[in-house]
């Protein structure tokens, strides 16, 4: 039982039968506490009435107990700044670090501003989640400098081998393989591909390869012309699908590189009387909220935000604790619906 003073972590360390530092571990969430322990060990918290004093645990470790989540502005024509999937991720984001202990800072950053530095002057955060970046070509310069500061930092996107912070991301080869297979299986056999594809935009070059890929094992040699670049809005989708109708080449599907792209190419398709899926069957990628709402409801491969948002504090955390951070890549899975 809890002595009648207030409650010490000691007291649960001795009901739970494990040392104090294992509580302190367990109670701000790091990661290397196996969830069963922690799970007994915030039961007994509970139970006991045991409250963390954020202050002086901070104090103790010279930490914040606070991260900090960057939005990054792409600056695109329509005005639209922050795909719907990092705000479905934001959710996400925001349980894991209150289960975890630790309050969250977010901030809205135009990439070509000195955030990086910023950072580093003011402190007010133990650690960075990034997410959004434009031209990666851009944003490797500031990832370069928050390395050389040897921030704590995760970021979401492409995962690139190249030394720049640990990444979490989704399987981009493996969503543009299971595009291409359900088209495929759907008798399709001209498959366009509407989104950037090239080392600016890793995501979309890489859900493009994939697709390619899969092809070329059915049989089928992908056709560039088929390949049209478009950044993530619908607008952008639009025109693409129209350039690719003024083009005069054949396709009967179409494989956006987003589902904001893939939302715009239905308008465009549709405009020019083209059946959906009966002419064209559409797929997109990203799963959010509006891809369930269009006429018809399209078809794409959803990508994970609640293990997203999960891994991206856990992964920091460790980080923050000094522990070793694994490149993670998240599964897709195919959302099929009414556009294919």
């Amino acid at each position: 039982m809890a002595s009648p003073d207030k409650p010490t972590s000691f007291d649960i360390a001795a009901l739970a039968g494990v040392s104090q530092p294992t509580v302190s571990r367990a109670l701000r969430g790091d990661p290397t506490v196996n969830e069963g322990t922690r799970k007994r060990i915030e039961a007994i918290a509970t139970q006991i009435g045991y409250k963390v004093d954020k202050n002086a645990s901070s104090l103790r470790r010279g930490q914040s107990s606070t991260l900090a989540l960057l939005f990054f502005e792409d600056p695109l024509p329509d005005g639209t700044a922050i795909n719907p999937f990092f705000l479905a991720m934001l959710g996400s984001i925001l349980r894991t670090c209150a289960k975890r202990g630790y309050d969250l800072l977010t901030s809205f950053q135009q990439l070509s501003s000195d955030w990086h530095k910023d950072f580093e002057d003011t402190r007010k955060a133990d650690g960075l989640i990034l997410l959004g970046y434009g031209d990666y070509e851009l944003y490797r310069a500031r990832l370069q400098d928050l390395v050389r500061q040897r921030t704590h930092f995760v970021r979401w996107g492409s995962v690139e081998l190249d030394g720049l912070g640990t990444t979490i991301g989704c399987d981009n080869m493996l969503g543009g393989r299971l595009a291409a297979e359900h088209l495929l299986s759907r008798g399709r056999r001209r498959l366009a591909f509407i989104g950037e594809a090239s080392s600016h935009y890793p995501e979309f070059r890489d859900r493009y390869h994939g697709f390619c890929d899969t092809q070329l094992e059915a049989g089928i040699e992908p056709d560039p012309r088929l390949q049209i670049g478009a950044l993530s809005i619908e607008e952008s989708g639009f025109e693409a699908a129209r350039q690719l109708l003024a083009n005069k080449v054949p396709f009967d599907a179409i494989f956006a590189a987003s589902d904001l792209i893939a939302i715009g190419a239905l308008r465009a398709l549709q405009e020019a009387g083209k059946s959906v899926p009966g002419d064209v069957s559409v797929v997109g990628f990203d799963d959010i909220p509006a891809a369930s709402l269009t006429h018809p409801p399209l078809t794409t491969i959803a990508q994970d935000y609640n293990a997203a948002g999960e891994a991206l504090v856990d992964t920091l955390i460790g980080e923050i604790g000094n522990h070793s951070a694994e490149i993670r890549l998240l599964p897709p899975r195919l959302i099929i619906r009414k556009t294919s």
